[in-house]
């Protein structure tokens, strides 16, 4: 019998969700949010299935919920024992999430609502950096988003209008001083805010974006956990800090 794939970023989420919901006593295989959550992640992500009879069925969705209990303390401390070998995502979303409960609310309503969003699913190619901590359709939402064409034309020409140059905010690179006429009117544009708030229909504004050079856009993008504008300007500025006093040692 071929065997389910392995449970991806965002269904753990939503697994996770609705066990915090019923942390006390999770919910029996036949009970009416297991057997929703079953549908719901078969409609989202069911076509990774083989068999779609068997993909994240309810007893599936049951025996997850209590791989949670496996790593849940409050539940391990009684002397309790979940369900083990629930896989290193399990421990992993716990740790980023279970002591976030709102934001992971938030994250798992996005998740749903961004895979209801066609234009969220559809990869464009090969992807560039990690997957988001908030899971894979909402990573592509964003990076859609960031390649939108006329909202990057936008922000570029309300850089200029208010700066006179397109510079990288995190470090300053400017593409026209380097590269000449070559570079001229080049930069990338970064979504700022959380994945989670990018939900269909939200209306980006310019001050949710900013302009960043290829490398510093990269290296946002580069880890799991996605660094802020004000981690990618501290980060540079350790940086900074540590070559002046290499070259000029006490």
């Amino acid at each position: 019998m071929p065997r389910n794939p392995t449970w991806t970023r965002d269904e753990l989420i939503l697994a996770l969700e609705l066990y915090l919901r019923h942390r006390d006593r999770i919910p029996d295989s036949d009970d009416a949010e297991i057997v929703e959550l079953s549908k719901a992640l078969n409609s989202l992500f069911g076509e990774q299935a083989k068999d779609a009879t068997l993909f994240r069925n309810p007893n599936g969705v049951y025996m997850k919920l209590a791989n949670f209990r496996a790593v849940d303390p409050l539940h391990t401390s009684q002397g309790k024992r979940g369900l083990s070998r629930g896989g290193h995502g399990v421990t992993e979303v716990w740790e980023e999430f279970s002591t976030r409960h709102d934001e992971l609310k938030l994250i798992a309503s996005a998740i749903r609502a961004a895979a209801a969003d066609q234009a969220s699913t559809v990869a464009g190619g090969e992807e560039e950096g990690a997957e988001a901590q908030e899971g894979r359709l909402l990573t592509r939402m964003h990076r859609v988003r960031e390649r939108n064409r006329e909202l990057v034309r936008r922000k570029r020409a309300a850089v200029l209008r208010e700066t006179g140059r397109l510079a990288c905010e995190a470090c300053g690179f400017d593409f026209n001083d380097t590269y000449g006429e070559h570079g001229r009117g080049f930069i990338e544009v970064h979504h700022l805010l959380p994945l989670h708030a990018l939900t269909p229909g939200t209306r980006t504004r310019m001050q949710d974006l900013a302009v960043l050079c290829a490398n510093c856009h990269r290296m946002v993008h580069a880890k799991t956990k996605w660094l802020t504008l004000p981690e990618m300007k501290e980060l540079l500025a350790g940086r900074t800090r540590t070559s002046t006093r290499e070259m000029h040692p006490a």
